[in-house]
């Protein structure tokens, strides 16, 4: 069973990208088997000159790390929504969960950058399936989006996320970022219990509920 590139991968979008500005570093590496391997970020990372930084520690805890509201307050105040709306708590709060490995319900600052990447590369896939520049996607645009990041949906689980994320037929930012986060979220969630990578697992209720009502 093969994985999707998802987070800092652009698929067939590579080649595409429409915006002034590069994105900073590049999508993760595929190990054997199609699983992403995320880049890391060491506890000796230097932050000097890192405008990560700067964002994150103006609203961080003196642990060093941020809650939901802390998050959505970072990523406001960095601009990463550009012209788009500001994420919601709720998307702050799945995106936390969506790396938040230790159970913590807060994001430390490699967490930070592993996110800020992956918005940046869902940022461009919608920019640039949005050709109209309507600021909203459709169903076949959010089918090109997914597919270009390697799910290989069937179409009753397309129309089921449409049903969930869109407002009249059409998804806004916000919601397509929420989308997916959740997507990146459940993947990754269901391949750490794929052991002989067939895309078939089998769940024990309780690890069921723990990791799907956290996200």
């Amino acid at each position: 069973m093969a994985y999707p590139r998802y987070g800092g991968g652009l698929g067939n979008f590579s080649n595409q990208m429409q915006m002034g500005q590069p994105m900073p570093g590049t999508g993760p590496a595929v190990l054997p088997g199609g699983y992403p391997a995320y880049p890391a970020y060491p506890d000796s990372y230097s932050s000097a000159g890192d405008p990560m930084w700067t964002y994150f520690t103006a609203v961080a805890d003196q642990d060093g790390e941020v809650d939901a509201e802390e998050l959505q307050k970072c990523l406001t105040q960095s601009g990463i929504s550009g012209t788009f709306s500001p994420f919601s708590l709720e998307t702050c709060r799945i995106m936390i969960a969506m790396l938040d490995r230790d159970y913590t319900g807060k994001m430390g600052f490699n967490e930070f950058k592993e996110l800020w990447a992956a918005l940046n590369a869902w940022k461009q896939n919608f920019i640039t399936v949005d050709k109209d520049g309507s600021g909203t996607v459709e169903r076949h645009e959010l089918n090109q989006a997914i597919a270009a990041m390697g799910y290989r949906l069937s179409p009753q689980t397309l129309t089921a996320i449409v049903k969930r994320y869109s407002k009249n037929g059409r998804i806004f930012f916000d919601d397509y970022v929420a989308c997916c986060v959740k997507l990146r979220a459940l993947t990754d969630f269901f391949r750490r219990r794929d052991h002989l990578r067939q895309g078939v697992v089998s769940f024990i209720y309780d690890d069921f509920l723990q990791g799907t009502m956290a996200i």
